[in-house]
């Protein structure tokens, strides 16, 4: 089987299958919501955006930044009207300018908006100096976003290791530096993607042990077990445009 004939079965299976994630989620959330169902619509909007844009990514095409601009822009604007002011502040201030951020940067680096079999994206890679320094930043943003997030959730058991939050500083630290890093057309992005999408795996395996019936929990548990297989997909692909 030719190379191309193996991207396109991977690409297809992956869109696939977070797009039926996102369609099983958007229908039970329809069927059992009493009112908003134009706000679940425009979410699901928002989803299929966002799996589109994953997908391009992975793959080097710059399309990916029209996507993603869709999807952060729904998704911070939800999270804002849904009170979640933390989340909505990191989408629409930092993943928001981010997105033409990278449209600017990949067309730099030769990046072309028609579709191509291959990507004609330069690709980047990390040397010594640039692990130190995303490495060192990587840390030092864990133990601050860590030691905040305990103390603000410390009343509820002081005395218990907060594993919860824990994985949530890791998520978000991963995220931020996985934006950083796809803006500027690094291939080391994905392994902070990896990160993100191993540690909401964890999450959300813990929450369904928690409440075996909780078909929401399994459903987001499935979405990001397909991002992880397009993290991965990401890392192939990349290595062999670098080369």
């Amino acid at each position: 089987m030719e190379r191309k004939q193996i991207d396109n079965l991977i690409n297809a299976f992956i869109l696939g299958g977070m797009t039926l994630v996102m369609v099983i989620t958007t229908i039970w959330k329809l069927r059992t919501a009493e009112t908003g169902q134009a706000m679940l619509l425009v979410a699901a909007f928002g989803s299929l955006m966002g799996v589109l844009a994953n997908v391009f990514s992975a793959n080097g095409k710059i399309l990916t930044f029209l996507f993603g601009l869709f999807d952060v822009s729904i998704y911070g604007v939800m999270c804002f009207i849904d009170g979640k002011y933390g989340n909505s502040a990191m989408h629409l201030l930092y993943f928001l300018p981010m997105q033409i951020v990278g449209f600017w940067q990949w067309r730099k680096r030769g990046a072309e908006v028609s579709s191509k079999e291959e990507s004609s994206l330069k690709v980047r890679r990390f040397g010594t100096r640039e692990w130190l320094i995303y490495s060192g930043i990587f840390l030092a943003g864990l133990l601050v976003a860590y030691a905040v997030l305990l103390s603000i959730g410390r009343s509820e058991s002081a005395s218990v290791v907060k594993v919860a939050i824990f994985m949530d500083a890791f998520s978000m630290m991963c995220n931020i530096l996985g934006q950083l890093l796809m803006s500027m057309a690094y291939m080391e992005q994905w392994y902070f993607w990896i990160g993100v999408n191993v540690a909401s795996v964890i999450m959300w395996a813990v929450t369904l042990k928690d409440d075996p019936s909780s078909s929401y929990a399994l459903v987001y548990m499935i979405k990001y077990i397909f991002y992880l297989l397009n993290s991965l997909n990401g890392v192939r692909i990349w290595l062999r445009l670098r080369k």
